[in-house]
């Protein structure tokens, strides 16, 4: 009786805090009071990147109203910051958007399906997590030429469905809620592609598309080295190579006594910065190419540099000066069912990174699989998902408890998600009218350095509160 009590009064907590900030009021949206024009938040969001990728990401962001998107999460984050939030804290991904679910091997060889981008993750009000990922289905819906009814059916279904499983998982025995998995994966057709993918996507096709074999020399056998195809990839000289292998010592204290023993069985071979996604362009990306037994035994760990997550300034500074690799590291945890075995973290020349495996099995979704029937099927997947994700890293009683039946919050989500995705689009608009561009492209014509030059030769620092 007494833990019935208990369980009652965390749903009673969460219905309190509707006066807090009622269900209805989530389509609020003022841009007009942002303290900083979204180019200005963009601007300082690229310090401490590398200079010469900096025109790339721009470019990516300028590609379409959605690719904006992707690479904007300081400009969401700032608005988000702005508007009255429940209090109601989980895990966040940070950057929940429909391209950041994908496959993935998981601990037992089988491919998974889940969110699978955590370098914004942190502690926060539940829905923000919710209004991206809604606003994320607009954007790509219309980038996938859907009406905006569709878009709308799809985020109503993605609203609806988060709503209906946080209700599940507040009834579920808590064991029950760790061990849950999304069934019917295959019978969506985005997701069915993406596996397809994941299933050729092997460490020996990864070997093949990476990595060539040397001309022997004398005395010399041939060996695998990366292919270098700059900027995306570029071969680190020895120097440059010793000072990332060597921070795999401080990475290897990170991992669990049995995956460090595994981990140890592989040989770095051969190390290459890559030039990475859209918001993580200009940050610092490493591959290492390891073998085990033998060259049909790959490994490709991949050193990313993590920055402080873009909703870091507007949270409270309880728990934010952890190293940011193992931010991003143990939030994976704290939301997947199952993460990468090789996951842990490191610090190289006084720079926090987040180490793991580089495309184990990984793909992700296109937006033109999004059209039609697509996107609403989708949409479902992502609300269950981010559901279990939340429920996982915070308390489903209580969010069930602010939710309720759903259908004010949906309807509020919905009509956020429309404003936003048209705020979007004007600050996409304002970006291609800027000297941003002409700016970046202009100082990437005069340096011209490799991305590579910018790889301390330092032996690694030692691990440091922050």
């Amino acid at each position: 009786m007494a833990l019935f009590d208990k369980m009652e009064a965390r749903r009673i907590y969460g219905q309190s805090r509707r006066k807090q900030l009622r269900r209805q009021d989530h389509n609020r949206l003022d841009a007009s009071r942002r303290p900083r024009t979204a180019l200005s938040i963009l601007e300082h969001s690229m310090r401490g990147r590398v200079p010469s990728l900096i025109a790339l990401k721009y470019q990516r962001m300028a590609a379409s109203d959605f690719g904006y998107f992707r690479g904007a999460v300081p400009v969401m984050a700032a608005d988000l910051a702005m508007l009255p939030h429940t209090g109601i804290v989980t895990q966040l991904c940070g950057d929940a958007h429909v391209r950041n679910l994908g496959a993935y091997a998981g601990a037992d060889g089988r491919l998974v399906f889940d969110i699978n981008d955590f370098d914004e993750t942190i502690r926060g009000p539940f829905e923000w997590d919710v209004k991206r990922m809604a606003t994320s289905l607009v954007l790509a819906g219309r980038e996938a030429l859907n009406r905006n009814r569709d878009c709308e059916a799809a985020v109503s279904a993605f609203v609806r469905k988060y709503c209906k499983c946080v209700r599940m998982f507040a009834r579920m025995p808590v064991i029950d809620l760790a061990r849950y998995q999304v069934h019917r994966l295959q019978r969506v057709t985005p997701i069915s592609q993406a596996l397809l993918k994941a299933e050729r996507a092997t460490p020996l096709h990864t070997q093949d598309a990476l990595t060539e074999l040397t001309v022997p020399r004398l005395n010399e056998p041939s060996r695998r080295i990366f292919k270098e195809q700059k900027p995306m990839l570029t071969r680190l000289n020895s120097a440059q190579a010793r000072a990332v292998v060597a921070s795999l010592k401080l990475y290897e204290e990170s991992l669990l006594p049995d995956r460090r023993h595994f981990l140890q069985q592989y040989r770095p071979l051969d190390v290459a910065f890559k030039v990475v996604g859209t918001g993580s362009v200009g940050t610092r990306d490493y591959c290492i190419y390891c073998e085990g037994n033998g060259s049909n035994d790959p490994l490709f760990l991949q050193v990313k540099e993590e920055l402080p997550s873009g909703y870091a300034p507007y949270l409270d500074a309880a728990g934010l000066t952890l190293h940011q690799g193992r931010r991003v590291a143990e939030g994976q945890r704290a939301m997947q069912f199952q993460s990468d075995i090789l996951i842990g973290w490191t610090t190289l020349a006084d720079r926090d990174y987040v180490v793991r495996q580089l495309n184990d099995h990984k793909a992700s979704i296109e937006v033109d699989d999004l059209s039609g029937k697509g996107l609403a099927d989708y949409a479902e997947i992502c609300g269950e998902l981010l559901a279990r994700g939340h429920a996982r890293s915070g308390d489903p009683q209580i969010l069930e408890g602010y939710l309720g039946n759903g259908r004010p919050f949906e309807v509020a989500i919905a009509a956020f998600a429309f404003a936003y995705a048209d705020q979007t689009a004007k600050d996409r608009q304002e970006l291609l009218r800027s000297s941003h561009l002409a700016k970046a492209q202009a100082t990437k014509r005069a340096s011209r350095p490799s991305a590579a030059t910018k790889t301390p030769t330092a032996k690694a620092t030692p691990s440091r509160s922050r």
